[in-house]
């Protein structure tokens, strides 16, 4: 083939778009920096084009960049897919992904059939635990977690921001903010500042009363609502996916920022992953990045 890049330098373009850190890039590759580096530099060369901006102790993507990587992560998916299904049987062995339990209900579980659809393959196992940091005896080969990124002993890799909205029954009056202040609330348990967040981004005192009702899940939290408890602040992404998918609920107020994030969990040795999760997790960051939510 003429005009093909090298695949190593490929191969170190797609995980430092990934990374935006060249010192990540090369601990995940089994390289040093400078090696890193180089290939980029060679890569961008071969191309007659830039594919990062570089500035002082920051790494970002130029929008060309931003395109490329997008082409060269499906590419290297769907080589490593091929090459495993035609010389060795890695695809037949089950995918087993975990995620928390409102992650896995309303996000996870809503994609999968878009992925099995792409990859007919790969059979997929999806586990959820009740708290993002919790551990279980399953041997898990894609774990993905809502929080600030520095849990310890793993490697992280952010795959996408969140906001949250207020939601309540799809037939009830769409109320002002300051009604929302006299309303019945709905509290999750570890989230219970949500609320306080979220009238404070508004400029609003928040509620001086104790809440009425207090769950220990989104999935509870949502029930309730339809249920006509009252509100609940949720994930944009959760309140957005729980609509599509049809449960009678509405978006009762705008998204404010969020501050926690969901990350790609990966264990210190990378090149242990089957194929299979390299597969999923280049298509879930590939569907994060043409599917964003506001």
């Amino acid at each position: 083939m003429e005009n093909l890049p090298n695949p190593i330098w490929l191969r170190s373009f797609e995980a430092a778009a990934r990374h935006l850190n060249f010192t990540e890039t090369g601990r995940e590759l089994g390289l040093t920096q400078t090696a890193v580096s180089l290939h980029i530099r060679s890569l961008e060369a071969d191309l007659g084009a830039k594919l990062f901006t570089r500035a002082a102790r920051r790494l970002t993507l130029t929008e060309l960049g931003q395109s490329y990587a997008l082409t060269v992560r499906r590419a290297l998916a769907d080589i490593t897919l091929s090459t495993n299904a035609l010389f060795g049987p890695a695809t037949r062995q089950t995918l087993t992904i975990r995620a928390a339990i409102s992650s896995a209900t309303y996000w996870i579980a809503a994609e999968l059939p878009a992925f099995s659809a792409a990859y007919p393959d790969i059979p997929v196992r999806l586990v959820s635990n009740i708290w993002a940091d919790s551990t279980g005896p399953e041997d898990v080969d894609v774990e993905i977690r809502l929080g600030y990124g520095d849990w310890p002993g793993v490697r992280v890799e952010k795959l996408c921001d969140e906001t949250i909205v207020p939601v309540c029954r799809a037939d009830c009056p769409l109320p002002t903010l300051n009604q929302l202040r006299t309303a019945p609330l709905i509290h999750i348990l570890g989230y219970e500042d949500n609320w306080a967040r979220y009238f404070e981004a508004h400029a609003l005192a928040p509620q001086d009363s104790p809440p009425l009702h207090s769950v220990d899940t989104t999935v509870a939290a949502l029930q309730m609502v339809m249920g006509g408890a009252g509100y609940a602040t949720i994930l944009n992404r959760f309140a957005q996916n729980a609509i599509s998918q049809g449960l009678p609920l509405q978006i009762a107020g705008p998204a404010i920022p969020f501050g926690q994030s969901h990350y790609l969990i990966y264990p210190d040795d990378t090149a242990a992953r089957p194929a299979s999760a390299q597969v999923f997790t280049a298509w879930l960051r590939d569907r994060v990045s043409t599917n964003a939510v506001g």
